[in-house]
């Protein structure tokens, strides 16, 4: 960029305005990703799976196949500004459709709704969200640690009543949902 006939670089975009974007994108594309697949298993919306040979394809092969054209797109362009954001909202579905199906790596073959993908999408969102607003600690007061306590606390808190209400709910609805994965077409 030129100004007052100097050039000055481009500057970067902050992590965390990055971290930002990944965190929506991610967010938005698991919620679209889970309602979208729950519609498709309970008939509500036409089958619109990929089926390969007879081979259901699973979202997460999206999701690997978009997070390595990224990683090559990355390193080898070098992108900045609005291509860096860009990027960044697609590292961010990429990481939604892969993790998504996470309990799909451990348990080949299990069922589309495992805890472990659950897991794995809070603790991703969790280092996303954190990465993205939390101060850095260089900048952290003894006031600011002392809030920091304070709300890892609550988050606790929060996270055991949280297992508690899903684990009742699993009760509720995990015979349902089961009927609906056994009648779905694969």
């Amino acid at each position: 960029m030129a100004q007052n006939g100097k050039t000055t670089a481009v500057q970067p975009a902050p992590v965390t305005h990055l971290a930002r974007i990944v965190l929506a994108a991610f967010l938005l594309t698991f919620i679209s990703a889970r309602i979208i697949v729950f519609l498709i298993m309970s008939r509500t919306i036409p089958d619109l799976y990929l089926h390969l040979g007879g081979t259901h394809v699973h979202h997460l092969n999206y999701g690997i196949f978009l997070l390595s054209a990224v990683a090559g797109y990355l390193v080898l362009a070098r992108p900045t500004g609005r291509m860096l954001q860009r990027a960044a909202v697609l590292y961010g579905i990429g990481m939604a459709l892969t993790f998504d199906e996470f309990g799909m790596w451990i348990h080949l073959g299990g069922s589309y709704w495992q805890r472990a993908s659950w897991d794995a999408i809070i603790v991703l969102a969790a280092s996303f969200a954190l990465i993205a607003f939390a101060r850095s600690l260089n900048r952290f007061r003894p006031r600011h640690w002392l809030a920091a306590v304070a709300m890892v606390l609550a988050a606790a808190i929060f996270f055991f009543m949280l297992m508690k209400s899903f684990h009742y709910a699993g009760q509720k609805l995990a015979p349902k949902i089961h009927k609906i994965e056994s009648t779905a077409p694969h």
